[in-house]
């Protein structure tokens, strides 16, 4: 492990030459972010603030890091999730002059020593992913919050949890929910987690998806995203759900809707993607056919209830990297991937570059915006914000145009006409 006090911890920074070449596939994959770099690598606007980050270390989140330290920014940062670091990555911005604290298969102790590295610095902006940050502020250092101006959310377990806050009136700074963004769960959750979990499922175990029954536990943005995937590589898809709406929206777009009291006898393969915990518990375990998979692509690896798994199990082995065989008291096998916690990212290597270009677009201009506002003296309540419309059609519209697409624009006629009340009919 190399480790380099106040600035570093890494696996190896031998690894960084291959993580760089990984960084530059993404960077031409990445437009979006690669103008926004272009456009303030001059002017710097981030200059003098320091950002402490808490988000997976992959080649995409590479390019936003290095992005914010481009436009000015001093960067600190740390993994959101004890395997989803990939170490090739980590070195390569341990050699440029990033301070990063992340390895692949941190134990919990690690985890949060290195999160608590990244606020040494005492940082003025916070960028998160689940939250885990913002909730190390909020319950061990405190005093660290009247120095912060602001902060970012990524996904939606950390958003939801921190409205919750917002609404007891306990968070300590204003929280932008990145992940409201339409550009973010629209396209990232649904399509970059629809086909990175097959990746990791496929990674991990090489099985053919056609003709399996692929059961998918929650149909939010993610459930589906998966589920249409499974369903394009010829699976039959079971959806599991608690919320009536989304049960019928699955039903409707062709998927059968089931308990997962059911579902547990029937399914070849399960996912989880409903930010609960206990989806996936002992009575399940037991019902699951010979050779049933089971993984989770939510951000917490509690969906699936691990610890009675084992507790019905008389022996568990490796079978190949990121799948266990757990042999069940009843001589039943069940294979569990990446240890229960995120498939996409744990087995594979997350969403695709071109998705979470948008995403991080929108990482890097929230924090843009609350270092404005700092600057014009605008203080914003200590709740959670949602991204500005116009925010959502810049970068919608930049993502298109560096596609090659062009779509129309409204004339001042039609602009008048839609908020005309006296027209009828």
């Amino acid at each position: 492990m190399d480790f380099k006090k106040g600035k570093y911890k890494v696996k190896s920074l031998k690894l960084a030459d291959e993580g760089r070449m990984k960084i530059e596939w993404a960077e031409s994959r990445m437009p979006v972010m690669m103008s926004l770099r272009e456009k303030y690598k001059k002017t710097k606007p981030l200059k003098g603030y320091k950002i402490a980050g808490c988000l997976h270390v992959t080649k995409e989140t590479a390019v936003l890091i290095e992005t914010l330290q481009i436009a000015g920014a001093q960067v600190s940062w740390s993994g959101c999730n004890p395997l989803s670091t990939q170490d090739e990555i980590a070195a390569a911005l341990a050699k440029n002059g990033i301070e990063i604290y992340a390895w692949h298969g941190q134990s919990v102790k690690d985890f949060y020593w290195s999160i608590e590295r990244t606020l040494d610095m005492k940082p003025h902006l916070t960028l998160d992913d689940g939250a885990d940050l913002i909730f190390t502020v909020h319950n061990k250092f405190p005093e660290l919050a009247k120095n912060i101006i602001g902060g970012t959310e990524e996904t939606t377990t950390g958003v939801h949890r921190l409205r919750a806050m917002g609404k007891d009136g306990k968070l300590l700074y204003p929280v932008i929910a990145v992940n409201d963004a339409e550009t973010k769960w629209d396209f990232d959750n649904v399509y970059g987690t629809g086909q990175s979990s097959i990746d990791g499922i496929l990674r991990a175990t090489s099985v053919m998806l056609a003709g399996k029954n692929f059961v998918v536990a929650g149909y939010g943005h993610c459930g589906k995203g998966v589920a249409m995937r499974a369903a394009g590589l010829g699976a039959n898809v079971i959806v599991t759900e608690v919320k009536p709406t989304a049960a019928l929206k699955a039903t409707l777009e062709g998927h059968r809707v089931m308990s997962m009291d059911e579902a547990s006898k029937v399914g070849d393969i399960f996912i989880t993607a409903t930010g609960i915990k206990d989806i996936i518990t002992k009575k399940h375990f037991l019902n699951m056919k010979e050779g049933a998979i089971i993984c989770n692509t939510g951000h917490y690896d509690c969906e699936i209830n691990i610890n009675q798994l084992d507790s019905v199990s008389k022996s568990k082995r490796t079978v190949r990297a990121n799948n266990e065989e757990y042999t069940l008291k009843n001589n039943k096998k069940i294979y569990l991937l990446a240890q229960g916690r995120l498939v996409n990212l744990a087995a594979a290597e997350g969403h695709p570059s071109e998705v979470m270009d948008m995403s991080f677009a929108n990482q890097f201009m929230s924090q843009l915006r609350l270092v404005n506002l700092d600057k014009s003296g605008v203080i914003l309540d200590p709740d959670v914000h949602d991204i500005p419309e116009t925010q959502d059609q810049e970068i919608a519209g930049i993502k298109l145009s560096t596609m090659g697409y062009k779509i129309d624009t409204l004339t001042k006629e039609q602009v008048r006409y839609m908020d005309d009340y006296s027209a009828g009919t």
